[in-house]
């Protein structure tokens, strides 16, 4: 048998580590006494200065002042909402690009858009791209389709009770209705599927959710839609749970590829061969041919959709704007298309996951509500078009990627922007 090198080498490397009398003693469970932190959501300078008292000597004053800084412990309130044991706040380079036109069904005019980031070369990139798009006449956008996805799951003793449980359902699917929807003011259950794996049954549950995200809005509404399952429902349930890790929230899926899980979104423009040489330093056929491997690479490494780096763009535009960072996981997925139009190329990108809210969420903190403000898009009636600018966002940073690796300057602008910056 062939031991791979990398398998030798590793082990090496955790030989030279271990120590035959103390290493062991390192991996043995510890019955040292502790003090929990136990979960608090009260938020005020008098308990930010307690927190901090733990912390020490570890952490020093300075880095207190670093995070714990005046002018966040003399609104500490805030954030109390938001988050717990609350001890102030990281600071993250902010930077723009833009403006960045847009002639959207929902997000209509030139936006500037914040990006915050620890990433150099990240926002020269998408403001390349902006720039391109921009002098193009701007970028198309449309939400295509929207709908939260919460799955809750039951299971039965067997397949029969499964299959007249989901009987039950479909006849009592205004009564399911009206539970869910009595939960929220701005919620709507708009489609209810049941699928059945022998004797467990999941329900997917889609629901609109105005202008937020709606994380939290369609659990809530979930949970009231099963509870009345629970009560009514004749059919012996054995358990009922409230999410069966059917959605796909938070995390890439199939499901969420196809049916979508937030707002759908597609964006799109036509860059001449002009604006292709000149701006992007490149030409159309180079880029239509990286793009062919690329796509290549993206079907053999079994990608969920096919695209370059929406998570960059996606992640910065999340963390700026007070959205939940974490829905990246899946709001990063979905087709970028390069194809010619006579001399010209034609690009664009559908999301189908774009999770973002302009209400709700982080969007109420103190900087991601000025960063909302930038865009013009805080507050009721904007949650379409702030997924139509987060879409747009990324085209911008696939034209730009793929511009760059196509004319061979990917690592120089890494080298200049980030490691010898």
């Amino acid at each position: 048998m062939i031991i791979p090198f990398h398998v030798r080498e590793m082990l090496r490397r955790i030989k030279l580590r271990y120590d035959a009398e103390k290493t062991p003693q390192q991996l043995a469970p510890s019955d040292d006494d502790f003090t929990a932190t136990r979960p608090s959501r009260k938020a005020s300078p008098e308990t930010v200065a307690r927190f901090w008292e733990r912390l020490k000597p570890r952490a020093s004053e300075a880095d207190q002042l670093q995070i714990a800084d005046p002018a966040t412990v003399q609104v500490a309130e805030i954030y109390g909402a938001n988050i717990e044991n609350f001890i102030g706040t990281v600071k993250l380079p902010v930077g723009i690009i833009g403006p960045l036109r847009l002639n959207g069904m929902n997000a209509n005019g030139d936006f500037h858009v914040p990006l915050a980031t620890t990433e150099a070369a990240l926002v020269a990139s998408y403001g390349r791209g902006a720039y391109a798009a921009t002098q193009s006449g701007g970028i198309s956008t449309a939400v295509l389709y929207e709908g939260v996805l919460r799955t809750p799951a039951f299971v039965f003793e067997s397949l029969l009770q499964a299959g007249q449980f989901v009987d039950w359902v479909v006849s009592n699917i205004d009564m399911l209705k009206a539970a869910a929807e009595s939960t929220t003011r701005h919620g709507e259950l708009v489609s209810l599927e049941p699928f059945i794996d022998t004797n467990v049954v999941f329900l997917i549950c889609r629901y609109t959710t105005g202008d937020a995200a709606g994380q939290n809005m369609v659990t809530i509404a979930t949970d009231a839609l099963c509870r009345a399952i629970a009560d009514d429902c004749p059919i012996p349930i054995e358990n009922w749970y409230i999410e069966g890790n059917f959605s796909g929230d938070k995390k890439a899926s199939a499901l969420g590829l196809v049916t979508g899980r937030g707002r759908k979104v597609s964006a799109s423009v036509i860059l001449s061969a002009k604006i292709v040489e000149k701006t992007l330093g490149t030409t159309v056929d180079a880029m239509l041919a990286y793009g062919q491997v690329a796509n290549l690479g993206a079907h053999l490494s079994g990608q969920l959709g096919a695209q370059a780096h929406y998570a960059n763009g996606l992640a910065a535009f999340y963390i700026a704007t007070g959205q939940d960072a974490a829905c990246v996981a899946e709001s990063a997925m979905g087709v970028t298309r390069m194809e010619s139009r006579g001399e010209d190329i034609f690009c664009s990108v559908t999301l189908p996951n774009i999770l973002v809210g302009s209400v709700g969420g982080g969007t109420g903190l103190p900087s991601q509500t000025a960063a909302l403000n930038i865009l013009g898009l805080k507050g009721n009636g904007h949650g379409t078009a702030l997924a139509e600018v987060a879409a747009a966002t990324c085209l911008c940073g696939e034209i730009s990627i793929v511009a760059a690796i196509a004319a061979g300057h990917f690592t120089r602008a890494h080298e200049s922007l980030a490691r010898h910056r």
